[in-house]
């Protein structure tokens, strides 16, 4: 079940597939809470806040897949997620197996390659335990960022430094199951 968050207490939705609901209470107040936007400019939060919308996940529940086309991104505000990437006979073992890479918690931002062409996921991720998110419609906050090119810079900072860090985390765990037993 996803809730659409809007400043206007209206639905910002306008697709009848889905099962999003307005939210009453402003938007800007829930993104003003997470880490991952501290000192964010107020008017750059009030211009997320109009692509944003909460959502839930259950435990085993994949979020997303590799090279799916990442259409949203996600700051959790509760429980954990494994990113997961394919191991082809890791150890030596002959076969393939999905590979925990990172485990997210509460608080963390979810997905940077919203941002980046050919926008496309670069890790499987699946929920470990029940999932409560704030999920960003990748599109509308696209259009937002070429429209404020100061948003778009920011929100680029943030998420190189997102990117660094689970690239580098993947390289430690690709080490770790490649490497030769003693």
């Amino acid at each position: 079940m996803t809730t659409r968050l809007t400043n206007s207490g209206t639905d910002a939705s306008k697709n009848k597939d889905t099962t999003e609901t307005a939210i009453p209470a402003p938007a800007t107040l829930a993104l003003t809470e997470q880490p991952f936007l501290k000192d964010l400019d107020p008017r750059f939060i009030e211009q997320m806040a109009d692509c944003a919308f909460t959502t839930r996940f259950e435990p085993g529940q994949q979020i997303c897949r590799e090279g799916e086309p990442a259409d949203r991104f996600y700051i959790l505000v509760g429980g954990q997620v494994a990113l997961e990437m394919y191991a082809p006979g890791a150890r030596g073992a002959g076969e393939a197996h999905m590979h925990t890479v990172q485990t997210l918690y509460e608080w963390e931002p979810l997905g940077w390659s919203w941002l980046f062409p050919p926008y496309r996921w670069h890790f499987d991720v699946r929920a470990l335990t029940p999932v409560e998110a704030l999920a960003f419609d990748a599109r509308c906050l696209r259009g937002k960022c070429e429209q404020d090119h100061d948003l778009g810079y920011e929100l680029m900072k943030r998420f190189t430094q997102i990117v660094i860090e689970r690239l580098q985390a993947a390289r430690f765990q690709m080490m770790d199951v490649y490497r030769v037993p003693e």
